[in-house]
């Protein structure tokens, strides 16, 4: 049987035959395409699930750690400060010594992969991205698993395109059904998974039937395994809102229009942070592992002593819509929670920043929503519902993918009704951010981390070159 042509593509994602339907070259490759989507599916689900469970156990773990030390009310700062700098320490030094590809969220590998300008070695992926990602994650640092957990699917597609050679030219679909199985799993939310990979990912993605059939099949399959593990509630644990009236509307375009603005420079605050750590440590692991001891000492004493200011901040969300706080006090702890987001996130720590953006766009949006309600007391019916606005017009102005916020937060918190308000946040935040010339976050974030490479690969070619020049003066000498 003749193999299926293995096509090129030119740079920047552009397809040459990107709808072109002739992939596989029988029915039964079609089928068990599909079959092996659903395998990708399963296993992602499977070890995003134990992911997250490993991360909450270590949390546990670390916290009866510090207080089951004699004397733990006088004690408990320096435990809690040698056992999260020695966690964080710990995934720094895997992360960089081993694959360095798995710092940070990942998800610009993934994209990068897919875009055929890196490559995925899932044997060192999984492995490396799982224990570093749980270490870091449970010192208590402000991130997220949802960017491993689409990382990790990911490296599960491609593993499995890998493993089954004759669909080896499959790989760039089963990579994509994996990243989409990774974050349905992750947040409970199958077509939020699905329109990641449509929507955020569309310079890389392949669009054709059988592609969007796969990613579908891998999400659907992932959700299964997360929910019969987990149960099939809502991610978050929050109140059903009403539908706000329709005057209302201009008050999230505004909100929109302010998370535009915040989302452009949180942007740019990430890219300068990224770009000084890595000046910073210039690839020395000694830099990099004192770092990470640093960081993880940082964050494993502020959960002791200020957990609102550590975490992913998933506990902070269904505090405030129960036990919101005075408007400025949120207003604080947002400035506060963006300044650790964004050192936590540009260390280069293999973790996400969905959940920290959430927690932002919580505390931001219930904040306006309390203010308008004193100003407009007849437009508004309960503040929360510019929290749950706020959570998706921050990550779409970040990430640049409205759709994607919008249906990642609706089925997140189970508040189907909002989708209208939702959208005309989340579209005005995109607007704005594109009017003020603001970058997506990942495409940003894998342009930048090329430009370092080349760099880095000019260096050292400009090393070698003296040093075979002084070679041979040396033997000219002689």
């Amino acid at each position: 049987m003749p193999k299926s042509p293995n096509f090129r593509f030119f740079q920047g994602g552009m397809l040459k035959h990107r709808t072109t339907p002739k992939f596989l070259t029988t029915q039964t490759d079609y089928y068990a395409l599909l079959f092996l989507s659903a395998l990708v599916g399963g296993i992602a689900g499977s070890v995003v699930a134990l992911f997250e469970a490993s991360i909450r156990l270590i949390s546990e773990q670390r916290l009866n750690f510090i207080h089951s030390f004699p004397y733990s009310e006088y004690l408990a700062p320096v435990a809690a400060v040698l056992a999260g700098a020695a966690m964080a320490a710990a995934g720094f030094w895997l992360t960089f010594r081993f694959a360095p590809e798995t710092a940070g969220s990942g998800i610009p590998h993934i994209e990068g992969a897919l875009d055929g300008t890196q490559e995925i070695r899932w044997a060192r992926v999984l492995p490396i991205k799982f224990i570093a990602g749980t270490l870091t994650i449970g010192s208590g640092m402000v991130l997220g698993r949802e960017g491993p957990s689409i990382q990790i699917g990911g490296a599960v597609g491609r593993m499995i395109a890998c493993k089954g050679k004759r669909f080896s030219h499959s790989s760039h679909i089963l990579t994509a059904a994996g990243a989409a199985a990774g974050l349905a799993a992750a947040f409970n939310a199958p077509l939020a998974g699905i329109l990641f990979v449509v929507e955020e990912m569309r310079p890389q993605f392949r669009y054709n039937i059988t592609s969007i059939k796969c990613v579908t099949l891998a999400t659907a399959v992932a959700t299964i395994v997360m929910r019969s593990l987990h149960g099939q509630e809502a991610f978050l644990t929050i109140p059903s809102f009403d539908v706000p009236p329709l005057r209302s509307l201009i008050l999230f375009a505004i909100l929109g229009i302010i998370f535009g603005i915040i989302g452009v420079n949180f942007n740019k605050w990430i890219l300068k942070g990224t770009s000084k750590v890595k000046d910073y440590h210039q690839n020395k692991l000694s830099r990099i592992v004192l770092m990470g001891a640093a960081f993880g000492g940082t964050f494993a004493l502020l959960h002791l002593v200020a957990p609102k200011l550590s975490g992913s901040g998933m506990e902070i969300i269904t505090e405030m819509f129960y036990s919101p706080m005075a408007w400025m006090i949120m207003v604080g702890f947002f400035v506060l929670r963006v300044i650790v987001t964004v050192a936590c996130f540009s260390s280069g720590a293999p973790g996400g920043i969905f959940a920290p953006m959430l927690a932002l766009g919580t505390l931001l949006g219930l904040s306006y929503g309390v203010v308008m309600s004193a100003w407009f007391p007849g437009w508004i019916s309960n503040p929360g519902v510019y929290a749950i606005a706020g959570m998706g017009a921050l990550f779409a102005a970040t990430v640049r993918a409205p759709v994607t916020g919008v249906i990642l937060v609706v089925e997140m918190t189970n508040n189907y009704q909002l989708i209208l308000p939702l959208l005309v946040t989340t579209l005005g935040a995109t607007f704005i951010a594109q009017a003020l010339g603001g970058q997506p976050l990942y495409s940003a974030l894998l342009k930048q981390s090329l430009l370092k490479d080349k760099e880095l690969r000019a260096e050292e070619s400009g090393l070698q070159k003296v040093d075979q020049s002084i070679a041979n003066a040396n033997t000219e000498n002689k």
